[in-house]
């Protein structure tokens, strides 16, 4: 098969905190032509604080089949950060992850370690994930 290059997504903003499934193979649309996302290659994500404070933002990888993403598993977790707000964050892979049937992109938002500050309640940050997908 060969590739598509393609808008995965469109920006996916978690206002609060949330943990929130944001692409699902198989499932989700993509959102350039190409319809429901098969075989995916996820180069990166950009994640960007629009919120008034400081917030923790994780990235995660659930495996197909994996129903509870109420609350992130770290046994999935790929990236966490404290992003300030108006910052942005690049999350870049040396080499695409592959995803298959099922398999979730999760993200998570949180308050950030009292070390730190802030509060992550007045968050608001946007994903976009950059990679191709199989026509």
């Amino acid at each position: 098969m060969g590739l598509k290059r393609t808008k995965l997504l469109g920006i996916q903003s978690v206002s609060g905190i949330a943990t929130v499934g944001i692409l699902t193979v198989g499932v989700t649309n993509t959102g350039g032509p190409v319809g429901v996302a098969s075989t995916t290659y996820v180069r990166g994500v950009i994640m960007h604080n629009t919120g008034l404070a400081t917030a923790t933002s994780s990235l995660y990888v659930y495996p197909s089949g994996e129903s509870n993403i109420t609350v992130g598993q770290t046994a999935y977790r790929l990236a966490r950060v404290d992003i300030a707000s108006n910052e942005t964050f690049f999350f870049e892979a040396n080499y695409p992850i592959v995803l298959t049937d099922r398999e979730t992109i999760v993200v998570e938002v949180t308050a950030p370690a009292l070390t730190v500050g802030g509060s992550g309640i007045g968050s608001a940050i946007n994903y976009q994930i950059l990679g191709d997908t199989d026509i």
